[in-house]
């Protein structure tokens, strides 16, 4: 014989003590162990183990780490977002820009400036009166300098003067041009005859 349940208790009078049949409890709807009664009055478990309310969440597959799963909007998601460990990445010149890709990062990648240009950026190397990413240069310019004065005869055309290399000079100290030699003399009109040169 099927048992049989009240979902509904009413008094002679007309009162009503208790009414499930609008009820709409169901099992899956009820938290996991929870009891109570359906609509026809008879004992029911829950059997639901939603933990919490997703249904406005916002995140995406590609939010979420790739193999990795979540729920949102009532729904188990399963990641994509690629699981990039550490990215190193090496700058070697001063326009290199470094692309991070898309990704998770686990925080121990790093962007150094490669070991060859690092070399370069010394006090030595650098004038003095500049810092150079935190390096403050000493050069003063008059390093390996050998310095050559010279004299130069003047000329109507123009010339080039620079230090005598085959003799290990490789800077001018000075250079000295003669002046062009202006004489004057007395002509046979009268005047004066200037001589240029």
């Amino acid at each position: 014989m099927a048992e049989e349940f009240n979902s509904k208790v009413v008094l002679k009078d007309g009162t009503v003590l208790m009414d499930l049949t609008a009820d709409t409890i169901t099992a899956d709807k009820l938290a996991q162990g929870v009891t109570a009664h359906d609509k026809s009055g008879a004992p029911i478990t829950g059997t639901n183990t939603f933990d919490s309310d997703t249904s406005e969440d916002t995140a995406a597959v590609g939010e979420i780490l790739s193999g990795k799963t979540a729920h949102a909007r009532g729904v188990q998601l399963t990641g994509t977002m690629p699981n990039n460990g550490g990215i190193n990445g090496t700058i070697t010149t001063k326009e290199q820009e470094l692309t991070i890709p898309q990704g998770y990062h686990d925080g121990s990648g790093k962007a150094t400036i490669a070991e060859a240009e690092q070399a370069k950026i010394i006090p030595a190397n650098i004038r003095q009166g500049v810092t150079v990413l935190g390096v403050e240069g000493e050069m003063s310019g008059s390093e390996d300098v050998n310095a050559q004065a010279k004299s130069v005869a003047p000329t109507f055309a123009e010339q080039s003067v620079t230090p005598d290399t085959d003799d290990g000079y490789n800077y001018l100290s000075a250079v000295t041009v003669a002046a062009i030699p202006v004489t004057y003399t007395d002509n046979a009109a009268g005047g004066k005859t200037v001589t240029i040169g």
